[in-house]
């Protein structure tokens, strides 16, 4: 059966919008992690670098709207974006000021301060429960900041909220660099990607990746299975897992997936060997197992070397790459050679030519603490909405741009 086609979207681009000394409402993804009050990972603000030198420029007065963590629709100091303002600053080399409220007297007298080409940083959206609710009268107190609205938080599209499908219906609308680059570089996964084309897919859930699997499984010449959730597959299978993370009621969804990659003609690979533990800790005896599976009472924490030997060969042999999840519990060093060793694997291929595309939080952090993010052809900022963007989905956040 023919898959049926979602409707094509017509976004405007930053670069085709009147912003010229305009006053111009930015939805920025600045949902960046705080440590002793300071941000310890800036990759999202410099992310939202080019559209905001473009809109500095162009001497438009920037305010920027994002959320920070989960405060519930009230504030919490632990999720001020105030730091963030700081950090920013440093970043520009220019001032940023920041406003204590996003709506309100507060945030009217913050934008009427403004000069061209100055920027202020509004407080956290989330701490208005209008936010989350996508509530028209949020939306409207957010729309009075500006006159021109911009797009850039990829990480927030696609969720349907004030911020990103209201203010849309009230302002003129578009799309900035950092979405821009984000589509485009997603569209070469969804596309026509260069062959092979090779999917590395990780991280704990299977629930959380069903449906992207079913998608690539359409587009891909391979398929790599690793980490928690490679544990239900091996189940399915018939394979020993021991104490492993299993999800009994997505048993019959990943044989599913084993069976589709046969159908399609498309090589599934799953974990050869473990690096397996009795419990998950640092510090703990490790052993690898001889094959698939896995001894009673021990449980799977990484991919062991026979696996990663495999799939490097894979990764080689790609033209296109796409990541999402990592390998094994990679926060604990004992655990994060497998998630490691296809970090560098991709830097490899990237620097012979190969198209390299990382999405989700986890998998950063691995790239960010091997110091390999700059090797990649494209870091996504967003890993739930390029999951949804490779499942077929249309995102709340375009689509309210879309004319």
């Amino acid at each position: 059966m023919e898959e049926t086609q979602k409707p094509a979207l017509k976004l405007k681009r930053l670069q085709e919008m009147p912003v010229q000394e305009k006053k111009v409402l930015v939805r920025v993804d600045f949902n960046v992690p705080l440590h002793g009050g300071e941000v310890s990972d800036d990759s999202r603000l410099r992310a939202a670098l080019p559209t905001l030198k473009y809109l500095m420029e162009a001497k438009a007065k920037i305010v920027l709207i994002s959320h920070l963590g989960r405060p519930k629709g009230k504030p919490e100091e632990k999720y001020s974006l105030k730091p963030v303002a700081k950090a920013l600053e440093k970043i520009l080399g220019i001032p940023v000021s920041f406003s204590s409220d996003c709506v309100g007297p507060e945030a009217k007298k913050a934008v009427l301060a403004l000069k061209e080409g100055e920027i202020v940083l509004m407080e956290n959206l989330r701490f208005h429960a209008g936010e989350e609710k996508n509530d028209p009268e949020f939306a409207k107190s957010l729309a009075n900041l500006g006159e021109v609205f911009v797009e850039d938080a990829f990480g927030a599209i696609h969720r349907a909220h004030a911020s990103t499908v209201g203010i849309p219906k009230i302002l003129p609308s578009c799309v900035g660099f950092l979405v821009q680059k984000e589509l485009e570089f997603l569209d070469r996964v969804i596309g026509n990607p260069a062959r092979p084309f090779v999917a590395i897919i990780g991280g704990a859930k299977v629930s959380d990746k069903l449906r992207v699997l079913n998608k690539l499984l359409d587009r891909v010449d391979t398929l790599l299975i690793g980490g928690g959730m490679a544990y239900t597959f091996l189940a399915a299978q018939g394979v020993s897992i021991g104490k492993s993370l299993l999800d009994q009621e997505k048993i019959a969804d990943a044989q599913a997936v084993i069976d589709k990659s046969y159908a399609k003609k498309v090589t599934c690979l799953l974990p050869a060997d473990h690096v397996a533990v009795s419990e998950i800790k640092p510090g703990v005896k490790t052993s690898v197992t001889q094959g698939m599976a896995i001894p009673e009472g021990l449980i799977g924490a990484d991919i062991g070397p026979h696996t990663i030997e495999i799939f490097l060969e894979e990764i080689e042999k790609a033209k296109t790459i796409f990541w999402n999840g990592p390998m094994g519990v990679f926060e604990i060093p004992e655990f994060s050679a497998g998630s490691k060793a296809i970090a560098e694997a991709m830097a490899k291929a990237g620097k012979n030519g190969a198209v390299t595309i990382v999405g989700g939080g986890d998998s950063l952090a691995v790239l960010s603490e091997s110091g390999l993010s700059e090797q990649m052809s494209h870091c996504s900022t967003g890993g739930g909405a390029s999951l949804e963007l490779l499942e077929g989905k249309v995102l709340p956040g375009l689509s309210a741009i879309s004319s």
